[in-house]
Formats: C-alpha cells, sequence, structure tokens
C-alpha cells in the first residue's frame, strides 16, 4: 500500500493552490492526500494561507530533479500535478509515472507534447498498469463528454450515432490561464525551432498514432451556422479540444465511426451585428501581448465565482437529423471549473482499475467521471 491516494503537485502555483484548497474544503477528513513543490517553506506558507490543515503533509519535488519525482510517484497512487508548460516541466513526471504503475493526471493543452509522450510511455504504461490522464480541465473534458452526451442523445432519437457534431460555446465568463498562455507561447516557439511540428499542430488526429479520418472543418473562419441560424467565430481551444475528442474516439474502438467529423466555434449572435462580432473575434487574439494573468497569478475567488460556461453540441444525421446536449459550468473556465474538474478527475482513478495507458478523461472514465462532475462539481451535462 502507498503513502498516500493522492498528491497535488505544484500546489504552490495559482491553480495548484485551487486544486489543494477545493480538497480540502470538499473532503475535510480525507487524510491521505498529500501538497508538493520546489519549496517546502513556500508549501508552509501556502497550506497556512488557503486553510490546509496542518496534518497534510508537505514533499519537496522538483522538475529539474528526475530521482526526486520518482520518489514522489512511488509513494502515491494518484499524481495530479500543475507545473506547466508541461513540455519545458513535465516530461519526467510523465516517465516516473509509467514506469512506477502510477495514475497521472494534468490540465494539458500541448498537443506536440502529448504526441510525443503517447509515443514514448505507451507501452510502459501500459505495462505497469500507469493511467496517464492529460487534459483533465476546460481543455478538454467538457467537450470530451459533451459529445459523448450528444451521441447518447443520437442514438436515444436515432438508435444511432451521428457522424456530425457541431461543438458550440454559446457563452462563457471568465478567462483563460497565465499557464495557458504560457503553455502557448512554449508550443509556438517549439514549433518556430521546429517547424516539422507544426504538422501535429494542424493535423486534428495528431493524437490517433496510424489512423487518419474525414477531412475536418478548420474552424478558422467566421462562417453562417445554418445548424444555429448565427454566425460563429473561431474558438481559441478548438485544436486541442478536437484533437482530444478523436483520440476518444480512437481509444473506444471508433464508437462515433471511423467517418466521424467534429469542429468547435463560438457563438457570436444573430444577424448583421452577429457577423461583425464573429468577424471581430476571428481577428482577436486573447494571448497576444504581456496582457492577462501570468503563470502563478489569475482572478480574485469574486471574479472566479461570477464566471460560467454554456456549451451545445448539436448532433447531426446525413438525413437531416438532430440530437443536442448541453455542458455547463457554474465557474470560470480557466480556474474555478477547472481545478474542480482536475481534482475530481483525479479522486475517480483512486482504487479503480490499473488499465495502464496514455488516455483521454472522456475514454478511461466516462459516464462515471460525468456522474461525479455533475453531483461534486457544479457541471450539467443535459441531453435535448
Amino acid at each position: 500500500m502507498r503513502d498516500f491516494d493522492l498528491i497535488v503537485y505544484g500546489a504552490t502555483g495559482f491553480t495548484g493552490r485551487l486544486v489543494a484548497g477545493y480538497l480540502a474544503a470538499t473532503y475535510p477528513g480525507h487524510g491521505r492526500w498529500a501538497m508538493a513543490g520546489r519549496s517546502l517553506s513556500k508549501l508552509e506558507e501556502v497550506r497556512d494561507l488557503i486553510g490546509v490543515p496542518a496534518d497534510v503533509p508537505l514533499i519537496v519535488a522538483d522538475a529539474d530533479d528526475p530521482a526526486s519525482l520518482s520518489t514522489l510517484a512511488a509513494r502515491t497512487e494518484v499524481v495530479v500535478t500543475t507545473v506547466g508548460p508541461y513540455q519545458l516541466y513535465g516530461s519526467a513526471l510523465v516517465a516516473a509515472c509509467a514506469a512506477g504503475g502510477t495514475a497521472y493526471v494534468d490540465l494539458c493543452g500541448e498537443p506536440a507534447w502529448m504526441r510525443h509522450m503517447i509515443d514514448a510511455h505507451q507501452d510502459a504504461a501500459k505495462a505497469s498498469g500507469a493511467r496517464i490522464v492529460f487534459s483533465c480541465g476546460f481543455d478538454s473534458i467538457p467537450f470530451d463528454l459533451g459529445v459523448l452526451t450528444a451521441q447518447e442523445a443520437a442514438v436515444a432519437r436515432f438508435g444511432r450515432v451521428a457522424p456530425r457534431v457541431k461543438g458550440r460555446v454559446r457563452r462563457m465568463q471568465g478567462g483563460f490561464s497565465g499557464g495557458t498562455a504560457a503553455s502557448l507561447k512554449a508550443t509556438l516557439a517549439a514549433a518556430a525551432r521546429d517547424p516539422s511540428l507544426v504538422m501535429l499542430l494542424t493535423n486534428p488526429f495528431a493524437l490517433t498514432p496510424g489512423f487518419t479520418g474525414p477531412h475536418q472543418p478548420t474552424g478558422l473562419i467566421p462562417e453562417f451556422d445554418t445548424t444555429l441560424n448565427a454566425w460563429v467565430a473561431p474558438f481559441v481551444m478548438a485544436p486541442i479540444n478536437t484533437k482530444n475528442v478523436h483520440r476518444t474516439n480512437f481509444l473506444l474502438g471508433h464508437p462515433y465511426g471511423t467517418d466521424f467529423v467534429y469542429d468547435e466555434m463560438m457563438v457570436a449572435g444573430l444577424g448583421d451585428l452577429g457577423k461583425a462580432a464573429a468577424e471581430a473575434l476571428g481577428k482577436l487574439n486573447p494571448f497576444a501581448g504581456d496582457k492577462g494573468p501570468k503563470p502563478g497569478e489569475g482572478p480574485s475567488k469574486e471574479e472566479r465565482d461570477a464566471g460560467h460556461y454554456d456549451i451545445l453540441f448539436a448532433a447531426l444525421t446525413p438525413d437531416g437529423g438532430r440530437a443536442d446536449a448541453v455542458v455547463t459550468g457554474d465557474r470560470d473556465p480557466g480556474y474555478g471549473s477547472t481545478c474542480k474538474m482536475l481534482a475530481e478527475t483525479a479522486l475517480c482513478l483512486v482504487g479503480g482499475e490499473a488499465k495502464g495507458g496514455v488516455w483521454t478523461p472522456g475514454a478511461l472514465l466516462g459516464t462515471t467521471l460525468r456522474d461525479r462532475l455533475q453531483e461534486k462539481a457544479g457541471l450539467t451535462f443535459t441531453a435535448c
């Protein structure tokens, strides 16, 4: 038996603090978890600051010290890591977990690095029983499980899955995290050094080794969506979410079909105003310049609590049938909702079957995670 069910690595960072605080507030008395980071004094400071009980253990581990990460992984059943960008600081921990049979959960949105980890560690994780699960925050759980819910609605209504699903972000209050911005900038810098990465970044099937499906919409140009009768604009997280949705389909043996087509865009509005808004959104780069939070920074609790999101998934059949699903979250996507999803995904893995490999949340946990998020984390998944 290992020392802990769960270790939060990166607990002194902004999102790591939120995860640790959520665990302490939501599961008081659950003593088999610990906080980890580079500095013991900083861990002590953060533990007291966020109100975590003094008996929660503190563990020193550093991304620059692989031996410390191997020791950390060996002591716990599940590691939750918020230490990114993962392409800079995450590889040694994935390797340690894959080798040691330790479950791993992160909020990564870096597809080139994820593909590298799949290629490097799939076999080792499968052999050891390690469950490596990427993208367990706003990218990409609401979208991964939203498509699952939409396909369930299609089967209930039409007796079969839909070969085409549209994901449409209808409302979203709250920004993306500083870590997300840092990850995107690190990805673009890596692509500038290695142009071959551009093919991975632009390929919707970059995370399905050996399989390439049909042509997919790029989602890069504002357009009038006849399904919604509204103008839609590019959605900045679509390049990672769409890859994870296709990987879920791939890992489960293509229950959505080998001809499955999926895209994501933001709803801008109706008529001429909607068109103008879509065109403006199409030109907007939310990660440009130095504005917005830096890694380790983020919004106040009041701002996080005021956030929310609403995403529509329209499952379409070739003969004109349509079945919808709606996913909502009760906090801002980048921080308040993400920290809850990350923690609950990790807890969902505690005591679970050791189905080793590199997974998506939807492929490994599916409806079990969906039920947990609805019960605990303020998300709703509604077929309609």
